[in-house]
């Protein structure tokens, strides 16, 4: 009789620590992931993954990941073969938010056969920024960084 009681306690123990192990965590994981992953790149690495894939239409000049800087050569308007437009980016906080970013566009048009800088279309830094931040996003949400 004793020994059938013991054997029910222990079976009901591990039952509960197998319960309460399974609750919640892989959420913990999951964070400790995404941080690691910010530590052994250097920058917030949805921001990173977000920004080459945003600009993977341009030519990359330039990807530091270490310091977070993403800077584009001139890419000529499929519209407009007289205008090119080059976007340079600093990745600078680790908080997935706009003010992590610094975000540069560039504008030239072509003149008697000699590039003019102008303006860049307005709102086209800001337009920028969203993009990266809503591809950012959806990386975190589908944890594109989760390992096994």
């Amino acid at each position: 009789m004793r020994k059938a009681m013991n054997r029910i306690i222990k079976i009901t123990m591990a039952s509960i620590l197998m319960f309460v192990g399974a609750c919640g965590g892989n959420e913990n994981k999951e964070n400790l992931l995404a941080a690691e992953e910010i530590y052994q790149i250097g920058v917030n690495a949805y921001l990173w993954r977000a920004t080459l894939e945003t600009l993977d239409f341009m030519p990359i000049a330039k990807a530091e990941h270490k310091s977070g800087v993403v800077l584009t050569q001139w890419q000529t308007n499929p519209r407009n073969k007289n205008e090119r437009s080059k976007v340079d980016i600093v990745i600078v906080g680790s908080k997935l938010s706009a003010q992590s970013l610094n975000v540069a566009v560039h504008r030239q048009t072509l003149k008697e056969g000699v590039w003019t800088d102008v303006l860049p279309r307005p709102g086209a830094a800001q337009q920028m920024t969203n993009a990266i931040l809503m591809q950012a996003r959806i990386f975190r949400r589908t944890n594109i960084t989760y390992k096994d």
